[in-house]
């Protein structure tokens, strides 16, 4: 899979000279970027949610894919998201594009962030036009003995809310069609190591899903000085990945993969909680860690692993959602080609 990621990601920096420099001006980085909307920031880049979608939709069943593009063409946005599909811009195509459109409202002028900007005219098609910056996320303690945290974020409501209102007969067009795009994004968010977790330093600071967290990454010379959230983020590939790359990066995640076992959301989130406790930080003590190869090698295998994971349960939760008494025993085998 390497060739599908940035050609300069496997580009070492080899003078330790040029690491260090970063890191009197990075220090001073770290307090800003720590208090700059610090829980707002995106798990996965567009690529890594663009794989979620696609690995999901090759592994719904037909007649959930069906049931997903009659929602999504009622929604306010769908010929924004038609439009940048381009030649893709089929059902499949428009539903790749969707995982990305939570994050992207954040720069939306139509939307608002509730207590930081005044409420924007509610439009049609909307229940609401808030960006909803904590539903990407929650905040757990990586040490359990820490105090708790604030602003902790609610994903882990979300992910039940959301399913429940796409699969309550009962719930009215609008909130199903809003809620389909939320779905999609969230249980990619749930599977991003650091949108699980908070780490609290010595002295007491909240590095905050790793934005307060600054490393220098060698294998990324577009931008080598960057916060661990970011890093994480980017490791599924480029974000402008789209197209045939795409499409193969896919089918390779799912060939590598295994479809994982049943399990709830809540144990989505705990599983990432883990990995944050475990696999996610560089073992360093500098101000700001030099990411190396084998950091780097097994961040990325983790990476893969939890965007395949969020494809084949995201297929799941809408096989039995959208389509009452669905099942995805087909899962692997559709996307292999051993099913039509």
């Amino acid at each position: 899979m390497t060739p599908l990621r940035t050609k300069t990601s496997r580009s070492i920096v080899k003078n330790s000279a040029n690491c260090s420099r970063f890191v009197g001006w990075a220090t001073a980085l770290l307090a800003l970027v720590g208090t700059a909307a610090p829980n707002s920031a995106s798990a996965w880049n567009a690529a890594g949610h663009r794989l979620v979608a696609c690995i999901a939709w090759d592994q719904m069943r037909p007649e959930t894919r069906v049931a997903a593009a009659d929602l999504l063409r009622g929604h306010p946005d769908f010929a924004r998201w038609q439009k940048r599909a381009g030649e893709d811009s089929g059902d499949r195509g428009v539903f790749i594009e969707v995982s990305t459109w939570a994050d992207e409202i954040r720069k939306d002028r139509r939307f608002f962030s509730r207590g930081s900007e005044e409420p924007t005219p509610t439009l049609e098609g909307f229940p609401d036009m808030e960006r909803h910056g904590d539903w990407h996320y929650v905040n757990r303690p990586l040490d359990v003995s820490s105090p708790a945290i604030g602003n902790v974020g609610t994903i882990d409501r979300q992910l039940v809310a959301l399913r429940k209102t796409l699969g309550s007969p009962g719930t009215s067009m609008l909130e199903r069609r809003y809620s389909l795009p939320w779905l999609i994004h969230l249980v990619g968010d749930a599977h991003q190591p650091l949108h699980a977790s908070a780490r609290v330093g010595a002295d007491g600071r909240v590095d905050k899903l790793g934005n307060g967290f600054m490393v220098n990454n060698p294998f990324n010379s577009r931008k080598p000085l960057t916060t661990l959230h970011a890093f994480w983020d980017d490791l599924p590939g480029p974000p402008w990945l789209r197209g045939e790359r795409l499409d193969t990066l896919c089918r390779e995640l799912a060939a590598e993969y295994a479809p994982p076992s049943k399990s709830t959301s809540s144990e989505w989130i705990d599983e990432s909680w883990r990995l944050a406790r475990d696999h996610a930080y560089p073992q360093s003590n500098d101000a700001v860690p030099v990411i190396d190869e084998a950091f780097y090698a097994a961040s990325r295998k983790i990476a893969d692993r939890r965007v395949a994971e969020a494809g084949y349960r995201l297929a799941d939760v809408l096989n039995q959602t959208l389509v009452p008494g669905g099942t995805s025993t087909e899962r692997s085998d559709r996307i292999r080609g051993r099913a039509p």
